[in-house]
């Protein structure tokens, strides 16, 4: 297996579907897998993925029974994951799984290790300031070149993930993959992705200005945590 993309799910019922139909327009080869993983979900998500996963044989599922945390359900399908390289993108459509394979093409032309990631085009101008802010805080505070951090897709060497120490359950997942990339000297390439509105379903997270200011003090406490456990 050259490849195993995980896709988090999170009450998705209706984007499974899509996903899972994208997915087999742009899969175009039998060495890469997609995990889906239920993280938890109360919708009939669980339902879908069982109906569905017969007609897409590229898929599979990981089951976590208790949601406890966006970062948690993609290490579930992390462990999992076959391929010479792994990574996870979102299932809410907003980044297209056609891109995957655009970051595999960009990992098969380089040699030796390195680590690809989105660059989000097309984000509402607030979410830009917001998400400026935030890169600016994290490199000048942990002092390594950290941007638009929580951009999808994500795709790395399966023996990067294999050498992570205690990585975070939340979404501070994105920051952690990002920053050790940067911190173990991997080769990091960022590509433009578009990043349109969601089709269906809202946000988990990023749903109004109480809610980035959650974000932010949670990421804040989980870079001051990095700093102080002697990774700088």
């Amino acid at each position: 297996m050259k490849l195993s993309v995980v896709v988090p799910c999170y009450n998705e019922e209706q984007n499974i579907p899509l996903i899972l139909t994208r997915f087999a327009q742009v899969v175009d080869r039998d060495d890469v897998e997609v995990i889906l993983v239920d993280n938890g979900s109360t919708d009939h998500s669980a339902q879908v993925l069982t109906e569905l996963l017969p007609e897409y044989p590229f898929a599979r599922t990981v089951k976590v029974e208790v949601n406890q945390g966006y970062g948690y359900g993609i290490l579930q399908g992390l462990k999992e994951c076959r391929g010479e390289y792994i990574g996870w993108t979102h299932a809410d459509m907003q980044t297209d799984p056609a891109d995957i394979l655009r970051a595999l093409a960009i990992i098969e032309a380089q040699n030796g290790l390195v680590f690809v990631k989105g660059r989000r085009k097309g984000r509402p101008l607030f979410d830009v300031f917001f998400t400026t802010g935030m890169s600016l805080f994290e490199t000048c505070y942990l002092r390594e070149k950290l941007y638009d951090i929580n951009a999808q897709p994500n795709l790395f060497p399966k023996v990067f993930f294999d050498a992570w120490d205690n990585p975070p359950h939340d979404f501070s997942l994105d920051l952690y993959a990002l920053y050790m990339a940067r911190r173990r000297r991997l080769k990091v390439i960022r590509f433009p992705v578009l990043f349109p509105e969601r089709i269906y379903g809202e946000s988990k997270w990023n749903t109004g200005l109480k809610a980035k200011w959650r974000f932010i003090k949670r990421t804040i406490a989980f870079s001051i945590n990095l700093k102080k456990n002697g990774n700088i």
